[in-house]
């Protein structure tokens, strides 16, 4: 498969220019009923080592299908500032979704959606370059607040507000007692949809199952790399 390549811009201006323009792009609404072939997107860096991306394709119905693979060095990465990771993990993102069989239906990535200062995480960013519903799934808030406080039983959620109050997605509590994860929909789907497909994936831990095998594959890819 072949993606359009992904712009890496000159300076952070650049970058900051590009984020407003592709965040007006942005779709949020749509369903992910009837998708059933999914791309879970997590990536893992160590400094003096490549980052390395993996895109782990997941049926709904029959589970991991295939792991995609890409690499950058870390001298080729955009600089780590908070707010502008796409520029840094997309690149190998689209490496590891180019080496899959068969593209996927939809993206669950490891990062923001809309829950960003300009509405542009990671998973809104790749779902409107690759015109592909996407899902932003964090484990940190990196934008906005919790309407109430969140509940420790398992499958509560709470709305998560801009400053002015618009909804951004949900802080979501997968399993019992355990450190919510933040759901905010990326491109080409809608916030309630989107937390409901969250919660419809199997869950034996923390993360959805797909995400944690994606983030299990990173992490011996890591290892594994020179």
């Amino acid at each position: 498969m072949e993606f359009p390549p992904f712009p890496k811009p000159e300076n952070l201006e650049a970058a900051l220019a590009l984020q407003r323009a592709l965040a007006q792009k942005v779709v949020l609404e749509g369903s992910l009923e009837g998708v059933r072939r999914i791309a879970a997107l997590d990536a893992s860096h160590k400094k003096g080592k490549p980052l390395v991306a993996v895109a782990l394709l997941y049926h709904l119905k029959k589970g991991p299908l295939a792991v995609g693979l890409g690499v950058v060095p870390e001298e080729a990465l955009f600089p780590y500032i908070p707010g502008f990771l796409s520029f840094r993990e997309a690149p190998a993102y689209l490496q590891a979704l180019s080496a899959l069989p068969e593209p996927p239906e939809a993206l669950l990535v490891d990062g923001q959606g809309i829950a960003h200062p300009r509405g542009l995480g990671i998973a809104s960013h790749l779902g409107v370059h690759l015109d592909l519903p996407s899902i932003g799934v964090a484990k940190h808030l990196l934008y906005g607040r919790l309407e109430a406080p969140l509940p420790q039983e398992q499958g509560s959620a709470v709305r998560i507000l801009s400053p002015e109050g618009r909804p951004l997605g949900y802080a979501y509590r997968s399993r019992q007692g355990v450190k919510p994860l933040y759901i905010s929909p990326g491109h080409r789907v809608g916030l309630e949809e989107a937390l409901a497909f969250v919660k419809g994936l199997p869950t034996r831990f923390r993360l959805p199952e797909p995400l944690r095998l994606a983030h299990l594959e990173a992490g011996r890819a890591l290892l594994r790399t020179p």
